[in-house]
């Protein structure tokens, strides 16, 4: 066939020109490699910007100073943070037994940061965040600022925040003990508005790095006061803030402490982590060594510092607003867990526990007899 014969001849000129399709062909394949290269260099190029972007929304906030503080002493890596989130949230199925109500990168950040980003420390934090909520629902009713009893407390100072921080950084909570007022509000009460405050200022980057440190000004705290400080009060105190909460606490100061606060400070020591107790500082009136520590120049006069007199409501106008003069009536035991029934609540028979919140051993001494339990650390008789 003329066409078939068409196609199958090949002129003799073909077969010298078949160099110069060969080098033709060969220069496309170089152009197609080539392309390729250029496409998986984009692409890569654009999933590390994807991930430069996420990373520094979620470091966004820090200054310099603090993204290297984090590195340095947290263990912060910018390259692999993305990969030490999902680890963390990874574990999450490992625990069906816990609601996980939250577990985006933010949420989850802060929990890695309170662990030095220990990834099997944090995500046990973040399951005792959850498990303590699961545990004490009640507390967690109505848990806002506008809530009679938190309100009450907030506006006598439970806490108050100095408006410096300190030379590390760090946000300087107060607390005036004997501010507490038992006709208006529980201590239970007092718990909510700290556990609230420190949820709203963990929202700031700065203080997930930096920390806090909080002063306890025991001045005219009553003795009367102090015999309501039961164990199981405290013991809901130091989970609910030292097991559970996302929140790094470079020192805890008493002043101006009586000898049964010393006393009780005794009694709980043994509930605390060691790395805790080193934190504790019992200054007593020797306000010099609370000044070795923290700088006068920050501190308001009740503290020996160079300030004018703390205003107590500081911190309860920045969380309230406009509704910080809108006083309801509160009736203490209209609460659905007064500090009565604290104690009921929360013996240890009643109360599940997580098994990494406090060591067994430990807990065994309270176990011992429920009613021990329930009985305040210091009687009136």
């Amino acid at each position: 066939m003329p066409g078939s014969a068409a196609l199958l001849s090949v002129p003799a000129s073909g077969f010298a020109g078949e160099a110069g399709s060969s080098e033709v062909w060969g220069q496309s394949v170089e152009v197609a490699k080539a392309r390729f290269v250029v496409g998986q260099s984009t692409r890569a190029s654009e999933q590390r910007l994807w991930k430069d972007r996420t990373m520094t929304h979620l470091q966004a906030g820090l200054s310099p100073e603090t993204l290297e503080k984090a590195r340095l002493e947290l263990n912060e890596n910018p390259d692999t943070l993305h990969q030490d989130i999902q680890e963390v949230r990874d574990m999450v199925i490992t625990r069906p037994d816990i609601g996980f109500l939250r577990t985006d990168d933010a949420f989850i950040l802060r929990f890695l940061r309170a662990r030095k980003f220990h990834h099997f420390e944090a995500f046990r934090l973040l399951a005792q965040y959850f498990e303590y909520r699961q545990q004490n629902l009640d507390m967690f009713k109505s848990f806002k600022a506008t809530d009679p009893g938190i309100k009450q407390a907030l506006k006598d100072g439970f806490p108050g925040g100095l408006a410096n921080l300190d030379h590390y950084g760090r946000k300087i909570l107060v607390l005036f003990a004997a501010n507490w007022d038992q006709s208006r509000y529980t201590l239970v009460d007092i718990l909510r508005a700290i556990l609230l405050s420190l949820e709203a200022m963990i929202e700031d980057p700065e203080l997930q790095v930096n920390g806090f440190v909080l002063i306890i000004d025991w001045s005219n705290f009553t003795f009367k006061q102090a015999s309501k400080l039961t164990p199981s009060m405290l013991r809901l105190a130091i989970e609910g803030l030292q097991d559970s909460f996302p929140a790094r606490f470079g020192g805890i100061h008493f002043v101006n402490q009586p000898w049964y606060i010393h006393a009780l400070y005794t009694v709980i020591r043994p509930f605390l982590k060691e790395k805790t107790r080193k934190r504790i500082f019992l200054h007593g009136n020797n306000l010099n060594s609370l000044h070795q520590l923290i700088h006068p120049e920050i501190l308001p006069s009740e503290f020996g510092g160079m300030l004018p007199p703390y205003d107590m409501g500081t911190w309860a106008r920045t969380l309230l607003d406009h509704e910080y003069d809108d006083d309801s009536e509160y009736n203490v035991d209209s609460y659905s867990m007064p500090v009565k029934e604290v104690d009921k609540e929360l013996s240890p028979k009643s109360m599940k526990r997580s098994q990494s919140v406090v060591d067994p051993t430990v807990l065994k001494r309270m176990d011992k007899n429920e009613e021990e339990n329930m009985q305040p650390l210091l009687s009136l008789d």
